[in-house]
């Protein structure tokens, strides 16, 4: 299946994609949302649309919101491709880098990126992002894929100024309004033929910066939330981002490149869609 959200933001639907064509199930389901994965959602839904159920359409036209509702976390894996760690003058992690991005980071694939007050050094970083389907604690390697409830497509925008010039967490660059475009969908385990071979690509003014594939991740999804799972419990509809492969702007030499205003960034997964972000100053 392909779960998407669609509507006016904040007031986004439940939906899916079924032969290109998108359908709202919302007479079936209130929102994909912790509760629903909880609750043995994707099953049931999945059982619905087996019986060839007649849907209301959804136009082309209308926005698509993050396929997830608002989880109770986002957990985001830093330095987890070899290139990205060599371009950034960073050691190779024995362990995963953890850190988070707020909720309110969460937005639709295709929003306006709004560049934060004060940024001089806002980038970009194609990523597959994966969302946890039951709760999770404490959990073997070799049962990892359970707890997985699907995959998208996911733009870790990143202030570096503020992640790593003023000190403390990186959180204060990875967490600002719009930082987290999630989608176009939820892609269920069936959509996608081997998670461990998906490339991706990344543009900005149409200029290809990154192109890689989830061959070369350091640490695999298995074993994300195997580790993951020890130093915290994972929530159902919980996001958790798999890192960024070479090309950020940050690692561009001589001289870094950074987001300004009026740049088109597109992205894109093989069986993730794509999605695309123009920059916006903050303005209020």
């Amino acid at each position: 299946m392909k779960l998407i959200r669609f509507g006016e933001a904040g007031k986004e639907k439940p939906g899916v994609i079924i032969d290109e064509k998108r359908y709202d199930v919302s007479s079936l389901i209130s929102d994909y949302n912790e509760a629903f994965f909880a609750d043995n959602g994707l099953e049931k839904l999945n059982f619905f649309l087996d019986s060839n159920p007649t849907l209301p359409e959804v136009g082309g036209e209308v926005r698509l919101g993050s396929p997830v509702a608002r989880p109770s976390k986002i957990i985001c894996i830093g330095l987890n491709y070899v290139d990205h760690c060599k371009e950034t003058g960073a050691p190779i992690p024995t362990e995963p880098i953890i850190f988070f991005k707020s909720t309110t980071s969460l937005c639709g694939p295709n929003d306006d990126l709004i560049i934060p007050k004060n940024s001089k050094k806002t980038d970009w970083e194609v990523e597959l992002a994966f969302v946890v389907g039951k709760k999770a604690s404490y959990v073997e390697e070799a049962e990892a894929l359970d707890y997985v409830a699907g995959y998208a497509l996911l733009n870790d925008y990143s202030e570096r100024a503020f992640q790593i010039e003023m000190g403390g967490q990186w959180a204060k660059g990875k967490g600002c309004d719009t930082f987290a475009p999630l989608g176009p969908f939820l892609a269920t385990h069936d959509e996608i033929a081997d998670v461990n071979n998906i490339s991706m690509w990344l543009t900005v003014n149409g200029k290809k910066f990154q192109d890689s594939n989830t061959l070369n991740l350091v640490f695999k999804i298995p074993y994300l939330v195997h580790y993951l799972s020890q130093f915290m419990t994972l929530l159902p509809g919980d996001i958790i981002s798999t890192g960024t492969p070479p090309g950020v702007g940050l690692g561009i030499k001589p001289d870094p490149i950074y987001i300004k205003e009026g740049d088109v960034i597109e992205l894109g997964m093989q069986g993730l869609g794509s999605s695309k972000q123009v920059a916006k100053a903050y303005n209020k």
